[in-house]
């Protein structure tokens, strides 16, 4: 029996899809903002403040592994509607978000141990859903783009392993832009105007991220964004980078001429 807390976007859905094609028995925590999974019977709809309800269904379904995945959002603690638990545990939750999104996910990971329940990997089900390393498409990175590679990873690897930067954007060894809090697509978006051409995406964990819970995610949509932006090549990190929908990008990608790298 799997536990799934699941958020936004599609990553959830491939990994229901697979779960189910291996008959592997499951239930749903639906962290989702407008109860997204309410069609499964397996689901629960449960406020992430409700700790005692969420540990109570856990035990009842006889549970020792969960998955978090999908996008979750940070939710207003003022707002939240608390049980004894989660009373209890809130003040280390509102502690964690002043470091960042990343480290509220953290700090219910060891809720979550300290009660001797064990957090996988969000892609344990579906490694296909991850790149192995190499490059795969007909353009490839240059010399001068892999120097650039480089710096741009050295320079995302200095940021706060807490917060939500998983992305930048890099020409010529200089920054473009970097994720904020909106998200890649909104970084994208906001530099379609830039004139520079040949940027470079780089969208892939950070040091001391951790991988059981937040693995970058790509897809088709960010190849679209990409090309509004000039960006030539597209670096994720290899089997650490969730990419959805990877026929149809890496067929567009090959099309519009941009390189997509695992390295």
């Amino acid at each position: 029996m799997i536990g799934l807390f699941l958020g936004e976007n599609k990553l959830p859905l491939e990994i229901i899809k697979s779960i189910k094609k291996k008959k592997i028995e499951y239930f749903i925590i639906d962290l989702s903002k407008n109860n997204k999974f309410k069609k499964d019977q397996n689901s629960y709809f449960i406020s992430i403040g409700k700790f005692g309800k969420i540990l109570e269904l856990i035990k009842k379904k006889n549970c020792k592994k969960v998955l978090f995945a999908g996008n979750i959002i940070k939710p207003r603690i003022s707002k939240l509607k608390l049980d004894i638990k989660g009373i209890y545990y809130i003040p280390r939750i509102i502690k964690a978000s002043k470091l960042g999104d990343a480290a509220i996910l953290k700090e219910l990971i060891k809720i979550l141990l300290e009660n001797k329940i064990k957090v996988i990997k969000l892609n344990t089900y579906n490694p296909d859903l991850t790149l192995q390393k190499g490059c795969y498409t007909k353009l490839k990175p240059s010399k001068i783009d892999r120097f650039t590679i480089k710096r741009g990873i050295q320079i995302l690897n200095k940021s706060n392993s807490f917060n939500h930067v998983q992305a930048l954007v890099i020409n010529n060894n200089k920054i473009v832009s970097f994720e904020k809090r909106k998200g890649t697509k909104h970084m994208l978006n906001s530099i379609v105007t830039n004139k520079l051409q040949k940027n470079l995406l780089l969208k892939m964990p950070k040091s001391k991220q951790d991988l059981r819970v937040d693995l970058p995610t790509i897809g088709l949509d960010t190849l679209k964004d990409s090309k509004k932006a000039n960006i030539k090549g597209i670096v994720v990190k290899a089997g650490q980078n969730i990419f959805l929908d990877k026929h149809e990008a890496l067929k567009f990608a090959d099309k519009n001429n941009i390189f997509v790298i695992a390295i």
